[in-house]
């Protein structure tokens, strides 16, 4: 008897634990309505630190087999830490030539038109990435209403409109309305669902779609509030928005902002970041992006600049290591991207990959990859978590893609790059009161996955013609390496405003530990000029000529060339491509054009002349990867690829009749059937679309 209660002792003492994992199985295999209301959440990290006896096991064996019917995809990269990847494979190698549409579902949104006290709005392009839980999907549209649809059909369960576009209309953002997907919280009981619309955070009851009436008043709080660092200047709210989904991390909602970058006046918004309780809406913590006397960083901002510039701030999704409680936010540009006079310094946080305390909001450590920015290169993608295997030992890591055409990748606890990191000297400014940075970090591995800098060399030369007109219109400007300054002149800078990479970022397989990163290759034109008048947006002695930011060669036809017929890019293709990484090693292990552009294929000065099967498309959103062992994304074209992720060759791909910006995501339902679903076009014809395997 003593030694049956010996081998006993250690089950019992641990039973609790082991039933609060059969509840989370069952919660997992049952689906939101019943497995949102089990009294015991699963909790893996208490999980992680004993064995389950051999009779244990086999008990969980059915419901494991009953779990797997169903896989949900919960955050906006699936996992806390953005990896993008999916453990499903009844869509792989083999089978994925039979996808076909399953179910569409429209948003159904109108322009609103002006009228006495209201200024027009028009929903934007369909970016949101939904979420899976249960056999339900929460998204979020251009006008950023959420709606809850059925995951087997795509049936509306309900809609919740929080109506940003009363009174103020579009935002000022360049961006108009556009929305990337909301994030949940659960407690076993109940789930919420948070969207950051503007300047509100409103909690919705996954249920009913009504606002949580405990949360903040009325079920939102105002993300401006007590946010002013001049407390007689209150933040304009107007100017606050955002696209991207807030964070969950335990009973905390953290959430970042956007600011327009046309915005260039003093007290403008700020960047930072806040905490609340996902409860009460109270505020739990507030990060400075722009530090206070006294704290790290003010130094970097000569003259007292830090008391009135604004921006720095997150404006892109974000990812949190839950197991530490560590959150990494991929930090935007100061005030006035391109011009830096009255904001001299390094500009710490801005650009920065930023570490927090994801309990208290305080630094934990910080890179910053671009020193005092004049280039748009704000910090655009999630960062992302994995863990590899690096000279012979495990390492947790974090990994951020930039609109340089760079991959840095740090331990993510220390913040020590995994390969050196080297400060190069770069060109200096002409710009009357600019201070460039003398220097800017060069990871030595891996290589670049984009293009970098600009030469008559990288011209397109299709025909003589075409290089000829190229070359005349690229001598009107200044050219250079990497970090070359904007200019009075004009500088054509490469990579130009959406990278690199873009807000899509990358995908990891945890399997081989190869990431997968979109590029494109996109000059801009970034010419500084003397701002001739105040506005109550623009107070800068310089500013860019912002209408003047694209960079393309002209045609022109008819008599005395009168006609004109279009432009093509200045630069050769391709225009996007794709790229592996092994984190691992640092190397490529392959890269290959991604996607077409059709407007430049049919163009009159290129007819009958011999083009790349690929011409690549630029475009931010990201790709999807799974176990099946493919890669999903559009990259910007109205083309969803499936492509083998051992060596980028396409093994299917459907044309989705019009534009697909947005990152697609993947799921199964407790029918055992596995959809991957993409948001599409923009406006009145936005669409989700779903595929399934045909029979």
């Amino acid at each position: 008897m003593r030694g049956w209660a010996n081998c006993a002792r250690p089950v019992l003492a641990r039973l609790p634990v082991y039933v609060e994992y059969l509840a989370g199985v069952a919660s997992l295999a049952l689906g939101t309505h019943l497995g949102d209301r089990l009294p015991f959440p699963l909790r893996i990290s208490r999980m992680a630190s004993f064995r389950f006896p051999h009779s244990v096991a086999l008990g969980l064996l059915l419901a494991t087999r009953l779990s797997a019917q169903s896989v949900n995809w919960p955050a906006y990269g699936n996992d806390a830490g953005g990896l993008k990847y999916s453990a499903l494979a009844d869509v792989n190698r083999g089978n994925v030539g039979r996808l076909r549409i399953a179910f569409t579902w429209s948003p159904a949104e109108k322009a609103i038109p002006a009228s006495e006290n209201q200024k027009p709005a028009r929903p934007g392009q369909f970016q949101a990435t939904p979420l899976a839980i249960g056999d339900t999907l929460f998204l979020s549209t251009p006008f950023n209403r959420v709606v809850a649809l059925d995951a087997n059909t795509g049936r509306q369960f309900w809609s919740y409109d929080p109506q940003p576009w009363k009174t103020f209309g579009q935002p000022s953002n360049g961006t108009g309305f556009v929305h990337r997907g909301v994030a949940t919280w659960s407690n076993g009981r109940e789930r919420r669902v948070f969207i950051n619309s503007r300047w509100r955070l409103i909690a919705i009851d996954a249920a009913t779609g009504r606002p949580v009436t405990g949360f903040g008043t009325h079920g939102e709080i105002d993300l401006t509030a007590d946010l002013a660092h001049d407390p007689t200047r209150p933040v304009r709210k107007e100017h606050y928005t955002n696209t991207s989904p807030p964070v969950v991390w335990g009973d905390l909602v953290i959430v970042g902002n956007g600011v327009g970058d046309r915005l260039a006046y003093r007290h403008d918004p700020p960047g930072d970041v806040q905490a609340f309780d996902v409860r009460t809406g109270r505020r739990v913590w507030r990060f400075r992006t722009i530090p206070a006397p006294g704290q790290v960083g003010n130094d970097t901002w000569r003259d007292s600049s830090w008391a009135y510039e604004g921006h720095t701030n997150v404006w892109a999704p974000f990812t949190v290591d839950s197991a530490r409680g560590l959150v990494y936010l991929p930090v935007g540009t100061p005030t006035n991207d391109w011009y830096g006079g009255e904001r001299k310094g390094a500009n710490l946080f801005a650009e920065t990959l930023l570490c927090l305390d994801a309990r208290t909001g305080r630094r934990v450590w910080h890179f910053q990859v671009t020193h005092h920015g004049l280039w748009d290169y704000d910090l655009p993608a999630p960062p992302t978590l994995a863990t590899i295997t690096h000279d012979g030992r495990r390492v947790d890591v974090v990994a951020v893609p930039t609109k340089q055409g760079f991959l840095f990748v740090f331990d993510r606890v220390t913040g020590k790059s995994l390969w050196p990191i080297e400060e190069r000297k770069t060109l200096a400014s002409d710009v009357p009161g600019e201070q460039a940075w003398p220097t800017q970090p060069f990871p030595t591995k891996p290589l670049p996955f984009t293009q970098q800098g600009f030469t008559a060399s990288d011209v397109i030369d299709f025909t003589p013609a075409v290089k000829a007109a190229a070359l005349i219109e690229l001598a009107k400007y200044r050219i250079g390496p990497l970090y070359t300054p904007p200019s009075l002149q004009g500088t054509v800078v490469m990579p130009g405003a959406i990278g690199g990479s873009g807000w899509g970022g990358a995908a990891v397989d945890p399997e081989t530990g190869w990431l997968y990163v979109k590029g494109t290759n996109s000059p801009a034109l970034w010419t500084v000029v003397k701002r001739a008048t105040t506005s109550d947006t623009s107070d800068g002695a310089y500013v860019a000529d912002l209408a003047r930011s694209s960079l393309g060669v002209s045609f022109r036809d008819g008599p005395e060339g009168t006609a004109r017929v279009g432009t093509l890019p200045i630069n050769k293709p391709p225009y996007g491509n794709l790229t592996a990484i092994d984190l691992n090693t640092g190397e490529h292990k392959w890269q290959i054009p991604l996607g077409d552009s059709p407007e430049v294929r049919r163009h009159p000065a290129l007819a009958g002349v011999a083009l790349p099967e690929k011409l690549g498309v630029a475009g931010s959103p990201g790709a999807l990867a799974t176990k099946g062992g493919l890669l999903f994304l559009t990259g910007g074209g109205r083309v969803l690829y499936a492509i083998d992720s051992r060596n980028g060759h396409t093994l299917w791909e459907h044309d989705l009749g019009q534009v697909g910006y947005s990152n697609p995501m993947t799921y199964r339902t407790r029918a055992g059937v596995q959809y991957v679903v993409i948001a599409t076009g923009s406006g009145e014809n936005a669409k989700l679309v779903a595929f399934a395997l045909t029979p």
